[in-house]
């Protein structure tokens, strides 16, 4: 039978945790509680990679009081030296009783060991209360752990025709400044955000942060880094001059081929990272992107691209989450669409489920996922 308590401190946990969801990367977002009965004698989070893990900070908090209680924490305790210590031992040297975990790490290194030195030093472990929703906290990390590869977004801004800008181009501003806002929050909790050379060349964003933009986050982290700027370039066309170049780190994926190129060299030159991966007709390999930026670490990815980079992404079923953002406006048949799927009958179409549909000023915000 499942303890009434036990749900209420996991859910205080999850709700701990939450609170680094702008800045933990990639680390993933875990919090803990410790209680003794009904009381909470010390709880943390963990904010920032190389920093306390929630456990430490939950420890320091409770004192000599976190013997003989019991520890609710979101993810398994790691038990392996990081840059920081393992968690378990700091567990068991404070004399915790017995620890409540949400979900066991995927992490290979991790995986069910720190459980197993709880359980060898003789606390008493319980595993799975409230699994779902400690999940929902680090998709990125879960789907990196277990593929190699990072949790896909792809965001759109659009039309109620379907449209993400005129024929020429013009897109500046379809939504309003509340969905602008949002998307800011929504490029914070990434660890990179990908776009391809076409929207550099024609739109030169800087898909930055913009911390003044954020608004309240309550008691959150403020992220202290830019997410890692991705392009997809197959010629190295990117000017030296782009906006995107500027303001915290850049990778570049050009064809084998151009990575000897001059354009290529002077864009390493300025600190851009530069690597060659496989392109097709359509465009670039986008597995063999994801299992490149898998390989740096990178959990959540952000696309923000045009129709093509977009519509591969669609078309190859590599989207975990669609973010569209429906401003209540037409912009004419004439305008661009929000992806290039070649598609040829309704057999082919790609459905999709609403996870989440609100209002965000005078702009609608659906969160779908693959059906």
């Amino acid at each position: 039978m499942i303890d009434n308590r036990d749900v209420a401190m996991m859910a205080r946990a999850i709700q701990l945790a939450w609170r680094g969801r702008y800045s933990t990367h990639p680390n993933p977002r875990v919090g803990c509680v410790i209680a003794r009965g009904n009381e909470i004698v010390g709880e943390g989070w963990h904010e920032r990679a190389g920093e306390a893990h929630a456990e430490v900070r939950a420890l320091s908090q409770a004192g000599a009081l976190a013997r003989g209680a019991t520890a609710y924490v979101t993810l398994e305790p790691c038990g392996h030296f990081g840059r920081t210590p393992p968690c378990a031992r700091a567990l068991i040297n404070a004399g915790i009783a017995r620890v409540v975990a949400a979900t066991q790490d995927p992490n290979p290194s991790v995986a069910g060991r720190g459980l197993e030195q709880l359980r060898a030093a003789g606390l008493r472990v319980t595993e799975g209360l409230l699994a779902e929703s400690a999940a929902k906290l680090n998709p990125g990390f879960m789907t990196r752990m277990t593929t190699g590869r990072p949790y896909v977004r792809v965001k759109m801004a659009a039309s109620l025709d379907g449209r993400t800008a005129m024929a020429s181009g013009e897109s500046q501003w379809i939504t309003g400044p509340e969905a602008r806002r949002d998307v800011q929050r929504l490029r914070a909790t990434s660890d990179a955000i990908l776009t391809g050379v076409g929207t550099v060349l024609a739109d030169d964003p800087s898909l930055t942060v913009r911390l003044a933009e954020l608004g309240d986050l309550g008691p959150c982290t403020t992220p202290s880094r830019q997410p890692l700027r991705v392009i997809a370039d197959r010629d190295a066309r990117t000017p030296p001059g782009a906006r995107i170049l500027q303001g915290g780190k850049v990778q570049l994926y050009c064809s084998s081929s151009a990575l000897t190129s001059a354009a290529a060299q002077d864009l390493a030159a300025l600190g851009v990272g530069v690597r060659g991966v496989s392109w097709k007709n359509v465009g670039v390999d986008v597995g063999e992107l994801l299992d490149e930026l898998g390989a740096l670490g990178i959990n959540e990815l952000l696309v923000e691209a045009g129709p093509t980079l977009a519509g591969t992404f669609i078309s190859e079923r590599l989207v975990d989450e669609l973010w569209l953002y429906q401003a209540p406006v037409f912009l004419g048949s004439t305008g661009r669409p929000t992806a290039h799927l070649p598609l040829d009958s309704m057999a082919d179409k790609v459905q999709w489920h609403v996870q989440d549909r609100r209002q965000v000023g005078v702009d609608q915000r659906l969160i779908l996922i693959p059906q």
